[in-house]
């Protein structure tokens, strides 16, 4: 009697670290199908920005970008991404205080990033560049605007996943998040080289 309900505990357990195997796997999967919906979302905004990036209503068009800062911004995500591998790194090390550490850098960066693109938005509605001015500043504003909002998501997803480390320590589902939440780091980066080069370098030449 005694073994059988030994052996039923055992099942148990079993069917319980599989059944929770199979909850991360899928919320793996939904992430990667969050992923393809973003690659389309910017895919569609990056044409929309080629096919109107000449329609400037005579007004301001991309002669107002100032490439210097643009520049600084390039450099502060893509160190961002730098930072968010060596969390990675750490976490795969056992490492919770380096990857606590590596994760607040990339966040402290990735608000750099965003204060800096807030000032060049206000630079540009003063020099009377609005989302109303003409198709090239609607198309402009929505393309890079929809990137800091997923930086800004990101900023928060990442503060959050502090948070939890500092209180739980790396566990399976953590490691999946920090994981995760850096996959989509590198993905914003890899959005922003395609902004920086379509937007800002094209524009400016």
């Amino acid at each position: 009697m005694a073994q059988a309900n030994g052996h039923a505990q055992t099942q148990g357990h079993e069917h319980g670290h599989d059944g929770h195997h199979d909850q991360e796997e899928l919320r793996q999967f939904g992430f990667w199908i969050f992923l393809i919906t973003d690659v389309i979302l910017f895919g569609t905004l990056f044409a929309t920005f080629i096919v109107l990036r000449g329609n400037t209503a005579g007004g301001p068009g991309p002669e107002l970008f100032e490439l210097g800062g643009i520049i600084a911004s390039t450099f502060i995500l893509l160190t961002s991404s730098f930072t968010s591998g060596l969390a990675v790194l750490a976490m795969n090390r056992g490492n919770k205080q380096g990857l606590i550490g590596w994760l607040i850098v990339t966040a402290l960066l990735g608000l750099s990033f965003i204060y800096l693109e807030v000032t060049e938005f206000t630079k540009l509605v003063h020099e009377g560049a609005n989302m109303g001015t003409s198709a090239f500043w609607s198309a402009f504003y929505t393309l890079v605007g929809t990137h800091g909002l997923h930086v800004s998501v990101g900023l928060v997803w990442m503060t959050a996943l502090i948070i939890q480390l500092a209180r739980r320590g790396i566990t399976p589902v953590t490691k999946r998040k920090v994981n995760i939440v850096s996959l989509y780091w590198h993905f914003l980066d890899v959005v922003w080289i395609f902004v920086f080069t379509i937007v800002y370098l094209m524009g400016v030449m």
